[in-house]
């Protein structure tokens, strides 16, 4: 092997190159430590941010469910009248498609916060860069301009719910942003937005704004208006025309401007949007309609136990109601006019709400501002201070002072219990001839109801005197006790049982161990028709007509009715020593009216959900189909089947047949109702006759006053007077009305259901048959009517085929039976005693009142309920 000549450079050879210093060596040596660090440096950045590109993808949310997005949104329930009574709401929303969002609304927005929304991938990253140079230049120590896309706001709303300003999560949102625009249309991520974004005062997207700032539809705005609404995004709080109107105006012209600029609206149409105030005129926000509180409250209430809150305030339902506004409004003006009727009488004035000091005839409106409403104050009334003289009084009103005199008979009734001095400050009434009515809150309460009586649907529910006052619905939640008002039952069981309207059971005292019960008017009538017992409202009869039944049957047909759920087997509760509600025993009159069907009340007709599809209805009837044949023809034609209705293929079920359809059948609709009976239409209509002579000639005189409808109905006291009812109905609606005390306490000695609740029912009821047609109460064909002399009066009955109208037939003597019942059939070791004076009161010496047709002598209020019920 040869070896490579090496020798050492001569310095002196002029063919040698330049001497190769140290220096050179330690520049190489530089540049491989410079180049090493910087491998190392940036496959260690690499590395780092791999790391933190893959911790930031790990956590970052999936975008696949924005695909099928439905955003919480508000729960509308309308009346029957398709007007939107009320909302249930968390997040109030209403979420609309995109393809319903006008353009000018949709430009609106694009045009203030992503004009190049079309575009961009999802960030845009020249506006980006513009923010950048404007934070950089002219926004020193201010929060730092934003160039966040729609679709990153889409991301940070929707999938991170974070407003956390900080590196990591920009990062996130503008990643998620990019993943947004490659799984989403830009369509359906512009409806996202639009019904996810919160634009101020409780309002979640556009559709929701627009009813909260404009009171209309997304439809109905203009250009100025569509600005206003794309203003709040940026600061709904700062920017709402609500609160900050200046403010709110000049963000609106900005939107204008951007708007013209991006070539959205022509620069005239600018000038002339800019030109429009910002609210055109005064509206007020939504709210529910005036006095459907109670019934909207039992329907949320109803709802959310159904479908769970959640779904019920957040899952958009469309819930169809039966409330029919105006008979609401009407049914609740009356029954308040009744309560202030019954305060005024027996309550007198209770003194002023406060009392302002060294009040002048000028300069007490500040003073008057400052005095706090009490609650239960109705908003057509207003707080007025009394001014010097005591006869004036002044109230502000809209920001403008109001005077005026009180009424003459009010100064009247004030002076007996407290007289007014100047200062004193007072609710009063406007009147229509410009003096003002003294008013104070009543502190009985009522409840009224009003319903279909064949579907059960409630066209009007009450629940008290003022909802705002106090949420508590005593329609639905209070347990009391009916009195009279039960007794159709007791007597409809007898009905069941085959008795006859002109049976006679005895009315004279009766004892059960440590009970002794009396007629209220404290006589006794010896043998009485079942007739004249209901009529008068005869405790003794009812109480031998239980005995005679058993409670067990009484207690059944009560539950089936609906009235209660449960009842104790004892006599007492015969007489209404029940507990139930207004709401139930609407329900149980209406089987009653109806001819014998069992009803449910019902509140709501159908739900439908977001997309329309109805997803509860009502299933009381339902609709299906027969074959009807043609019209028979002449009686001098040969002979030609009879007609005959035969089921059409897949209709519901009818009564078997066995022909098959003529020829020349056509198909009609068939209404079936298939709800079980509480009894014979036979036995309903007995009743129904018996309880049109309680209004006609009976303890509801009063209830009846100036009605030429046929109607009929019961009074209702409990123990004590705690509880005054009226119950009763028409061929087609029920009313039912109760007045009493939260905390039960006596309503006053003969103070009753026919007295009390009975000008109540009235008023109620005429308004309701106003828009309707007379009907009358369908006789069933085997029932005969007949007029006889009950002893007392002569009466029309109905009378099945198998009674004799007007005849008594021994039934084992009258009241078989209770002579062997102990206190423990009675309930009486549990009874406590009820007023003095009806627990005393001793019968006639003879135990038996004349029976030649002449009433024994009553008490001074003849026409009011004399069967006090609970015990009595």
């Amino acid at each position: 092997m040869t070896r490579p000549n090496f020798r050492p450079r001569n310095p002196q050879d002029p063919k040698a190159g330049p001497l190769r210093g140290p220096r050179y060596r330690r520049f190489r040596q530089s540049l491989a430590i410079i180049l090493g660090v910087g491998v190392v440096g940036v496959t260690g950045a690499g590395v780092i941010g791999w790391t933190t590109y893959a911790k930031l993808v790990a956590d970052l949310p999936s975008v696949d469910s924005l695909r099928a997005y439905k955003p919480p949104t508000v729960s509308r329930i309308y009346a029957s009248d398709d007007r939107l009574m009320a909302e249930l709401v968390n997040e109030r929303r209403i979420f609309v498609p995109i393809s319903a969002v006008p353009d000018r609304v949709k430009n609106a927005f694009i045009a203030v916060e992503d004009q190049n929304f079309y575009t961009h991938g999802g960030v845009d990253f020249l506006a980006i860069a513009r923010a950048g140079v404007t934070d950089l230049v002219a926004r020193h120590g201010r929060r730092p301009l934003g160039a966040s896309t729609i679709t990153q706001q889409v991301a940070k709303v929707m999938l991170l719910n974070s407003n956390v300003l900080t590196l990591d999560r920009k990062i996130k949102e503008a990643m998620l942003a990019m993943k947004i625009e490659q799984t989403l249309p830009k369509d359906k991520i512009l409806e996202i937005y639009l019904n996810g974004i919160y634009l101020g005062n409780g309002a979640y997207g556009v559709a929701a704004a627009s009813q909260t700032y404009f009171n209309k539809p997304l439809d109905q705005l203009n250009d100025a208006e569509a600005a206003s609404l794309a203003a709040l995004p940026k600061s709904p709080t700062n920017y709402n025309p609500f609160l900050h109107p200046q403010a709110a105006l000049e963000r609106r012209n900005f939107v204008l401007s951007r708007m013209e600029a991006v070539g959205f609206i022509s620069a005239d149409l600018e000038q002339q949007e800019k030109q429009e105030p910002l609210v055109p005129q005064k509206k007020e926000r939504f709210g529910p309609l005036p006095e459907s509180e109670w019934f909207g409250s039992e329907v949320r209430r109803q709802l959310i136990a159904q479908y769970g809150n959640d779904r019920a305030l957040q899952g958009g339902l469309e819930v169809h109601t039966s409330l029919d506004q105006n008979l609401q409004l009407a049914s609740t003006r009356i029954l308040r006019e009744g309560l202030m009727a019954y305060d005024r009488a027996h309550g007198g004035w209770r003194g002023p709400v406060t009392h302002l000091n060294d009040i002048q005839n000028d300069g007490w409106e500040a003073a008057l501002q400052g005095t706090k409403a009490p609650g239960g104050m109705l908003r057509s009334w207003r707080l007025a201070v009394v001014l010097p003289g005591a006869t004036h009084v002044g109230w502000m009103e809209e920001d403008s002072t109001h005077t005026s005199a009180l009424i003459g008979a009010d100064l009247a009734w004030a002076r007996r219990m407290h007289p007014l001095r100047a200062g004193d400050v007072v609710m009063i009434e406007p009147q229509e001839g410009g003096s003002a009515a003294l008013r104070q809150v009543p502190r009985v309460e009522g409840a009224a109801v009003t319903m279909d009586v064949r579907t059960g649907r409630v066209l009007s529910l009450v629940g008290g005197w003022s909802f705002h006052d106090s949420q508590f619905n005593r329609a639905t939640q209070a347990l009391r006790q009916p009195g009279s008002s039960f007794k159709p039952f007791v007597y409809l069981a007898a009905m069941e049982a085959g008795i006859s309207p002109s049976e006679k059971f005895d009315d004279s005292p009766v004892s059960y161990g440590d009970w002794h019960p009396r007629n209220y008017e404290h006589d006794n009538w010896g043998p009485t028709t079942l007739h004249d017992a209901l009529r008068e409202s005869r405790n003794l009869v009812t109480i031998r007509v239980a005995a005679h039944l058993g409670m067990k049957a009484v207690a059944d047909t009560a539950i089936r009715a609906g009235l209660v759920d449960q009842m104790p087997h004892v006599l007492p509760a015969a007489l209404g020593a029940v507990e139930t509600t207004v709401l139930r025993e609407a329900g149980a009159y209406a089987a009653i009216a109806n001819g014998g069907h069992i009803v449910t009340p019902s509140l709501v007709d159908d739900v439908q959900d977001p997309d329309g599809t109805v997803i509860w209805q009502s299933k009381n009837y339902t609709l299906g189909t027969v074959m009807q044949a043609p019209p028979a023809p002449p009686a001098s034609s040969s002979a030609v089947p009879s007609p005959t209705i035969a089921p059409a293929s897949g209709a519901p079920a009818v009564p078997p047949v066995t022909a098959l359809p003529v020829p020349g059948s056509v198909q009609v609709p068939l209404l079936t109702d298939g709800r079980p009976t509480l009894a014979s239409e036979d036995s309903a209509f007995q009743i129904v006759t018996m309880m049109r002579d309680v209004i006609a000639n009976g303890t509801g005189r009063m209830a009846g006053s100036g009605i030429d409808s046929p109607i009929a109905g019961k009074t209702g006291t409990s123990q004590d007077f705690h509880d005054a009812w009226f119950a009763g109905f028409s061929p087609d609606i029920v009313t039912v009305v109760w007045v009493g005390f939260d905390t039960p306490e006596t309503l006053g000695k003969n103070e009753d259901g026919g007295r009390i609740a009975g000008p109540i029912w009235n008023r109620i009821m005429k308004v309701a048959l106003a828009d309707r047609p007379k009907l009358d109460f369908r006789v069933p064909a085997d029932i005969t009517l007949a007029r006889y002399d009950t002893g007392r009066i002569s009466a029309v009955d109905g009378f099945k085929p198998d009674q004799i109208p007007g005849a008594s037939v021994a039934l084992h003597g009258f009241g078989a039976g209770t002579e062997a019942l102990t206190a423990a059939d009675t309930g009486a070791d549990t009874i406590s005693d009820s007023e003095a004076d009806m627990a005393q009161a001793a019968p006639s010496a003879s135990g038996v009142a004349p029976t030649n047709g002449q009433s024994a002598q009553k008490p001074a209020v003849s026409d009011g309920d004399i069967g006090v019920g609970g015990l009595y």
